[in-house]
């Protein structure tokens, strides 16, 4: 199943669409003729010489790259998604520039191109396509803070299953489909769930009538109880005979679970609840990609770690490295590396206390590499030897405890993190839960990142995951 189904847009208005589509048609078309006009006249000793046969091809390489863009479905649903859609991009481009050049060759009267023509015209057509990909999104956030979407939806009625729903589309928020309120009959002090503030209230079903014939709502999402069948009914009716599109929301409950794909079964749509991670050749993807990257990073940052196991030494007595017994791939013990930042003989080897702000247990020096996360670096060599990826969830030591409760306790669906090693960074680390876990809803936070990353894992995930590690890290302050 899409991210974005087609459902979603029944009733969306249909300009909004139109226009978006033909602008961003518009500038794929501009990028590769122009990038390939520039590149081609760029080194010629006179650019007017050939400059007919370069404006065809240039004119040409636009027409083939909105055809295969438009194939390979860059135009549809998931355009109006968050979806960064790099690796679509990067493939489309690849095929359209393929098939000019494919052409280009056929035609032996057209001058040879050089090499280095064809590397500014790729490189450069690829840098402005992601380039465009990313104003589009951010065009897209802008009009989301303000309020604006193609299919403006409400709820109808403030439940559990309300909050739940408003809390998935708030995590995933974009420009196709987004909240504008919710619907209720009742008083708001009567109502069994509070509201988030985001979410206001714009009446009852009588206001609802009308927001719908003003044209101000395209989506009602129905979020009454199963119980209440003949309340279902009866709304279900009344809303029939307006243009509106209504969805009955399902039991929220069950997105606890990490995977929230559908499929039939006897053609009724089940949720798939678990199923093994990473299937196929993507072990040995991974496994390739942690060996490449954690034996280039070893060596880069060789000179660093020197000097860190140096200032270790000087700074206190006791071993450069600290060995902690952690929980990898499934919830079996391993022992990760680390750079000492504790005192030798005030070490906690099962992280019974988890470090906080000032603790006296910390070196000078340790102050400043548990800060920086240069203490994880070592982690490098368990990425190396197996035991650990560059990429996963974050290894937890076996008596670390979120307000005084075990962490396999504190979440019932802990240990379904172990399904894949554990990294050096992940999902929950570049989204800000990084350092003390000290409540309840901190780990709760990291193991649904955790899942999330599990469910939708790809080597672009973890390459996102990587490029946004530093900015993260730098930007924090929950590390002590």
């Amino acid at each position: 199943m899409s991210p974005l189904s087609p459902a979603l847009f029944a009733f969306a208005r249909p300009n909004a669409i139109r226009y978006t589509v033909a602008m961003a048609r518009l500038a794929h078309f501009a990028i590769a003729a122009g990038v390939g006009l520039l590149a081609l006249s760029l080194f010629q000793d006179d650019p007017m010489a050939l400059f007919g046969e370069h404006l065809a091809l240039s004119l040409l390489a636009g027409l083939l790259c909105l055809l295969v863009f438009q194939t390979l479905d860059l135009y549809g649903h998931q355009m109006f998604s968050h979806l960064l859609l790099i690796r679509r991009v990067f493939f489309a481009w690849s095929a359209a520039f393929a098939l000019v050049m494919t052409l280009h060759g056929l035609f032996r009267a057209l001058s040879p191109l050089p090499p280095k023509t064809l590397a500014v015209w790729y490189l450069l057509g690829l840098g402005l396509f992601v380039l465009s990909r990313l104003v589009m999104l951010w065009f897209f956030q802008r009009r989301i803070r303000q309020g604006h979407f193609i299919q403006r939806s409400v709820i109808l009625g403030m439940t559990e299953n309300a909050l739940r729903l408003a809390e998935q589309v708030h995590h995933r928020a974009d420009v196709a489909s987004g909240l504008i309120g919710y619907i209720d009959d009742r008083r708001s002090h009567r109502l069994s769930e509070t509201p988030p503030p985001e979410l206001p209230r714009l009446g009852d079903i009588g206001a609802l009538e009308q927001l719908i014939r003003d044209g101000r709502v395209d989506q009602v999402l129905v979020a009454l109880p199963a119980q209440a069948q003949g309340r279902n009914e009866a709304l279900a009716q009344r809303l029939r005979r307006l243009p509106v599109q209504v969805l009955l929301i399902p039991d929220m409950t069950t997105f606890r679970f990490a995977h929230r794909r559908m499929v039939p079964m006897g053609g009724v749509p089940m949720f798939v609840v678990a199923e093994p991670p990473l299937q196929g050749w993507a072990p040995l993807l991974k496994r390739c990609e942690d060996l490449v990257l954690s034996g280039l990073a070893l060596l880069a940052l060789a000179p660093l770690m020197l000097l860190i196991a140096l200032a270790v030494k000087l700074d206190s007595p006791g071993p450069v490295l600290f060995r902690q017994k952690r929980y990898g791939y499934n919830h079996r013990l391993i022992e990760v590396y680390k750079f000492r930042s504790m005192h030798h003989h005030l070490r906690d080897d099962h992280a019974d206390r988890q470090t906080g702000r000032g603790d006296p247990r910390v070196t000078r020096v340790g102050r400043f590499i548990r800060k920086t996360s240069l203490d994880e670096l070592p982690q490098l060599l368990n990425v190396f030897g197996g035991s650990m990826s560059m990429v996963g969830p974050r290894p937890h030591a076996t008596a670390t405890k979120a307000a005084n409760v075990l962490f396999e306790d504190a979440v019932e669906e802990y240990v379904a993190r172990h399904r894949v090693k554990p990294g050096i960074t992940g999902l929950a680390q570049v989204n800000g839960y990084r350092g003390e876990t000290d409540t309840l809803e901190k780990i709760q936070k990291r193991v649904e990142y955790d899942l999330e990353y599990i469910e939708n894992w790809s080597l672009w995930l973890d390459l996102s995951i990587l490029l946004r590690t530093v900015p993260a890290v730098l930007s924090t302050q929950a590390a002590y």
